[in-house]
């Protein structure tokens, strides 16, 4: 894998510095050097005062990144799924990247669909907004969430506002961030920024590298394993593991979920727009 760009990895490590700083950080993670400064690094460039534009083009993915799939539900073909960078736009007044990962299909009568999307502000990388549009079987669930990182607070629909937590993340934006973050085989990393307290620690695991092949092509890949107290793909009792690929765009090459109804898994089919 080749070295990121010096400012590359600057801007990173600025952008994502505040987000991390309150991260407890696992003892065998706190012994590497290298991971040490990406999680604490405020100097050479700060993501509060860098231009958006250098901030956006330090991240491993960019607007316009599509990588598309197709989903089984254990050996059969069951239908497609995308997830995309689909554009910067105003959310309340701030420029924020919606991100958005759409899945469906059906097997042996079981119908399901994950609409996830996200709106996030790339220099804290903090959600701002976000939404599900979730079916399985005859079971929907479907919640708009309006987060306000600044007051600490996200609201749903009529309900009463609640408490956040700091820099906080949904589901969707989860899949991202942690393409952001470095990753060391065999540790464990734990994250307080699930935008629901309750439903923290989100914990991930980094299990394995292997070589994988999917309709795309054929990849080396490092093998996560991510839990966040909720429901759907990326819940505990759903046992995900997700394989990005192990090179500086860390994209999602594919993922397997263990649901009620069965494994319901991505395999990336195409891909544009990613950066080099």
């Amino acid at each position: 894998m080749s070295p990121l760009p010096s400012l590359h990895r600057r801007l990173i490590a600025a952008a994502l510095a505040g987000a991390l700083a309150s991260v407890p950080v696992p003892a065998a993670l706190r012994a590497q050097p290298a991971m040490r400064a990406a999680a604490v690094a405020t100097t050479a460039v700060r993501g509060d005062a860098a231009p958006m534009a250098d901030v956006l083009a330090a991240l491993p993915f960019g607007v316009g990144e599509r990588l598309e799939y197709d989903a089984k539900v254990g050996p059969f073909r069951a239908g497609r799924g995308h997830m995309e960078v689909v554009a910067v736009e105003d959310v309340r007044g701030r420029q924020a990247l919606h991100l958005a990962m759409h899945v469906s299909g059906s097997a042996l009568g079981w119908k399901v669909r994950y609409q996830l999307d996200s709106w996030v502000e790339p220099r804290s990388f903090s959600s701002l907004r976000h939404t599900q549009d979730n079916l399985e079987g005859r079971t929907v669930r479907a919640r708009a969430f309006e987060i306000f990182p600044d007051r600490g607070v996200f609201a749903s629909g009529d309900d009463p506002e609640s408490p956040t937590v700091a820099n906080p993340l949904d589901d969707g934006s989860f899949l991202y961030f942690v393409r952001t973050v470095p990753l060391v085989v065999g540790q464990t990393y734990t994250f307080d920024r699930y935008f629901r307290p309750d439903r923290n620690p989100v914990r991930v695991t980094v299990a394995r590298r292997e070589r994988v092949k999917v309709p795309a092509g054929e990849f080396d890949a490092i093998v996560l394993q991510p839990v966040i107290k909720t429901k759907g793909l990326l819940s505990e009792s759903a046992r995900t593991e997700i394989w990005l690929s192990d090179d500086s765009r860390r994209m999602l090459l594919k993922m397997e979920s263990h649901l009620k109804f069965g494994t319901l898994s991505l395999h990336l089919r195409s891909l544009q727009g990613t950066k080099p």
